[in-house]
């Protein structure tokens, strides 16, 4: 029997032929590399034509040194048949930015302001792209591998 996520990288295949750089479906394990120009089409075929209903996560990858520098990491969930798949976009350095799902998943709000919150990366399209774990204040992004661990913050006076 096929597995679901293999047939699912399948159907994004013959969908988004231009959009898809490379797959993978190992041990349960389905991944998709995506154009990032494409990622808002690429998700709403997942979640409309595949059966993908639940977006679980949204993070990113900071790979210091590579161009593109960022890897923007998705993981949905279709709830019939109990499958996974992750769709990883790569971003530039220069600029990070990439279209907000938001409009196609609800559950994108807050996981897409982390990111940008600490990682920098821009979400085209978010309703409130603004900080959400650290103070509007903040100078620079703490989970990109060049941001200096010892740097000294400004300091924020209570809030009344």
């Amino acid at each position: 029997m096929e597995d679901f996520g293999s047939s699912a990288l399948r159907k994004l295949i013959d969908e988004f032929s231009d959009a898809v750089q490379a797959t993978h479906a190992d041990h349960g394990d389905a991944t998709a590399l995506v154009d990032a120009g494409r990622i808002e089409d690429v998700m709403r075929f997942l979640r409309d034509e595949a059966d993908f209903d639940v977006l679980m996560d949204v993070t990113a990858v900071d790979y210091l040194g590579q161009t593109p520098r960022f890897e923007m990491v998705y993981h949905l969930y279709a709830t019939r048949p109990n499958q996974r798949l992750r769709i990883k976009a790569r971003v530039a350095e220069e600029a990070p930015e990439i279209a907000s799902v938001v409009p196609l998943y609800a559950s994108a709000d807050w996981m897409e302001r982390e990111v940008f919150d600490l990682y920098g990366i821009r979400f085209d399209g978010h309703p409130d792209l603004r900080r959400i774990l650290l103070y509007s204040e903040f100078e620079g992004h703490p989970l990109r591998k060049d941001y200096p661990k010892e740097r000294r913050q400004p300091l924020v006076g209570p809030r009344n």
